[in-house]
């Protein structure tokens, strides 16, 4: 049985066809509330989260407010997203529920598209982040670019917020430029501006006078007397607290503000509540660090000042006023960590243009970095359902539903699409990067068993190198595209018969071929392969009929989440996946302590 789901999550199906005007390229379709997601690494060391509103909710004709959240020291997107804990679940899961603040931002306020980006440093510290990149302005410069340019058919309102050490990432953007950019629309501090100095003082003033649509939110509590264990943990002038009031005195040489105080805090307000210094005292010396943004401090960094500022909710009330929107886990495969597609990415005729003459080192760079980057059609982002039964070596039989690229890998858009040949290194970073495995001998029958567009193979007599040749990689795949238009097949349906597929099997441990790739398939239409597994060619031969198919590495086996690199190397379940007589010692053409 065979599905096409709109990306790894199988519950919800929906395809681009539902909302064509609202679903976001390059997004997958999420459980929780059927918000529009997408999750990828940029390098270097920037794991990136984007949460938008569902498709039906997504209204082009209002702004996007693009916010990005740089996370605290020490936690995961996942886990500053928040969830509904159970018992043995980390206490991480349950202090900050960005996710559900941003629903009560969705359900309350009908202005904007409000779209989240979380920003993940691999350190799991900005400060460590920006200390081992001396180019931080460079690539945070790239990152904002790209970024923006996601949504640049809307109109785009940012917000830069942070809590903890995230702060550092606010900063470093400010760094960036000489003039914060008049799309910045907010600045949030959730007890996160440790990095403050009277420069970015400067910046943020003049960026305040410059517009009447320009906010900005500290919120901090004193952690200079806060005690963990008996003693305090922050210096006199090392903590937000003592950052907040000199950034707040400096402030005051250019502003008017009301200040009021009472049992619990010390609030300065200026430009009518657009300019907002909230500070917590702290006589019990305790630790109030994540309890401020937990206690709605996400919402009120986002819509103090407006007409919405403590509408339906009070800053450090209770957090009730969203608690319903906390997600419960649902433990489902995971989609492959894809970047969208550049809005400036070349289609694929230019790019073969591109690598037409290179040596084969220099295209394998030119086709890592093209695809690492997003560079490929949204019709091989929706994934292909396979459902199956498989028996393990203890012939005991279970239900496999595994999830496979609809083509082989390439570059370009839905209309400009050009399969691409590579060699097996290049696939295996792809793979890694994306969560992605390449396939068994047994995947790629299964899968030519499952195909709905079988394609008769088309091979070309060898020519001296001429089957090595860029020139014939592209007379293939536009014959490819030939037949295919004959037969009336679809592109997105799962197409076989095309290529032969760099496989991972037993081969990887010859010490007899060491640097070689192992090709498997291009099955006739009768169903039998033109090519039996071979390790015959050296690693760098590449030609027109080699093919890369990516396969989710997560799939569920009777039910439950499972790692297919994992099942293969198990005692048991690795007949599951794979005809050979014992499980695999090796799952990827690099070895992992290289």
């Amino acid at each position: 049985m065979v599905n096409t789901s709109a990306g790894i999550f199988f519950l919800l199906v929906f395809t681009v066809n539902h909302y064509p005007q609202l679903k976001l390229p390059g997004f997958y379709i999420s459980p929780y509330y059927n918000e529009q997601v997408v999750t990828f690494y940029f390098e270097p060391e920037i794991k990136i989260h984007i949460n938008a509103p569902a498709p039906e909710k997504f209204k082009p004709d209002k702004p996007v407010q693009l916010i990005f959240f740089s996370l605290p020291n020490g936690n995961t997107i996942e886990q500053t997203i928040g969830k509904i804990t159970e018992p043995d679940d980390d206490w991480h899961f349950d202090i900050q529920h960005i996710g559900a603040q941003t629903r009560f931002l969705r359900e309350n306020v009908s202005d904007y598209n409000f779209v989240i980006i979380y920003l993940e440093a691999s350190q799991k510290s900005w400060p460590a982040w920006k200390s081992a990149h001396p180019d931080y302005k460079i690539i945070i410069s790239n990152l904002v670019e790209y970024l923006l340019g996601l949504f640049n058919k809307y109109k785009v309102e940012v917000t830069l917020t942070g809590h903890s050490g995230g702060g550092r990432f606010i900063f470093s953007f400010l760094d960036v430029f000489n003039e914060i950019p008049s799309y910045v629309k907010r600045i949030s501090f959730l007890d996160s501006n440790y990095g403050y100095e009277h420069e970015y003082g400067d910046k943020i003033i003049s960026w305040l006078k410059a517009s009447a649509d320009h906010y900005l939110n500290v919120i901090a509590y004193n952690d200079s007397v806060a005690l963990y264990n008996g003693k305090t943990f922050v210096s006199p002038t090392g903590g937000t607290w003592y950052r907040s009031r000199i950034m707040q005195g400096y402030f005051s040489k250019e502003f008017s503000f009301n200040s009021s105080e009472d049992e619990n805090f010390v609030r300065h307000t200026a430009l009518d509540g657009r300019i907002q210094f909230i500070l917590k005292k702290n006589p019990l010396k305790e630790i109030y660090h994540t309890v401020q943004v937990e206690r709605n401090g996400f919402i009120h960094g986002i819509l103090s000042g407006t007409s919405n500022d403590e509408k339906d909710y009070k800053y450090y009330g209770s957090r009730s006023v969203y608690s319903k929107w906390i997600q419960l886990e649902k433990n489902l495969p995971a989609h492959l960590t894809i970047p969208p597609r550049a809005a400036d990415a070349a289609g694929g005729s230019e790019f073969m243009k591109r690598i037409m003459n290179l040596s084969f080192e220099e295209r394998e760079t030119e086709i890592f970095k093209e695809i690492s980057s997003g560079n490929i059609p949204e019709f091989l982002r929706q994934l292909i359902s396979i459902e199956t039964e498989f028996t393990d070596a203890e012939n005991k039989k279970h239900k496999v539903k595994y999830f496979v690229m609809p083509d082989y890998l390439g570059v370009g858009s839905d209309s400009d699409f050009f399969r691409v040949p590579m060699g097996p290194f290049t696939a295996q970073k792809i793979a890694d990067l994306f969560g992605a495995v390449l396939p068994t001998k047994k995947i790629v029958d299964d899968i030519y068993l499952h195909s709905g567009n079988k394609l008769e193979p088309q091979f070309y007599a060898p020519v001296g190198n001429r089957n090595e040749l860029v020139q014939q990689f592209v007379i293939h795949n536009n014959d490819i595209d030939s037949q295919m238009i004959s037969k009336n097949g679809m592109k997105g349906n799962l197409t076989a018969g095309i290529k032969k597929d760099i496989i991972i099997s037993s081969k990887l441990e010859d010490t007899s071929r060491t640097h070689h790739v192992t090709i498997y398939g291009w099955h006739r239409l009768d169903g039998n392969p033109i090519q039996p597994a071979t390790n015959i060619h050296i690693d760098t031969y590449v030609d027109y009929s080699h093919g890369v198919r990516l396969i989710n590495n997560e799939f569920l086996l009777d039910g439950e989440v499972k790692k297919t690199d994992e099942v293969l190397t198990d005692p048991v379940l690795y007949k599951i996946f794979l005809d050979e007589d014992e499980p695999l010692k090796r799952t990827s053409y690099i070895k992992r302590n290289e």
